[in-house]
């Protein structure tokens, strides 16, 4: 098998990956959303690191929303142009 991670010794890699096989469905989903909200909060620090720590909640939302959303539904969904207010 090819590495997945050129980073990660293969048997580092073979040890993770035979975690995951032991790991039932609702475990994986489990890692899934917990990796999710892991980046959430890393975006939302460099959001706040980049624009201060006073943003409302709406703002810091919209701006992490902007993140993910093309600028047209922005506008459309929310009326936040990210051009113009900033991702």
């Amino acid at each position: 098998m090819r590495s997945l991670a050129r980073d990660t010794p293969p048997d580092v890699e073979e040890r993770i990956l035979e975690g995951y096989r032991r790991m039932s469905p609702a475990e994986k989903i489990q890692r899934v959303v917990e990796l999710n909200r892991a980046v959430e909060t890393m975006a939302a620090a460099r959001v706040r690191e980049q624009y201060g720590p006073d943003l409302s909640d709406r703002e810091l939302r919209l701006r992490l929303a902007a993140l993910r959303l093309d600028r047209r539904t922005m506008i459309e969904v929310f009326g936040w142009d990210p051009e113009e207010h900033g991702y």
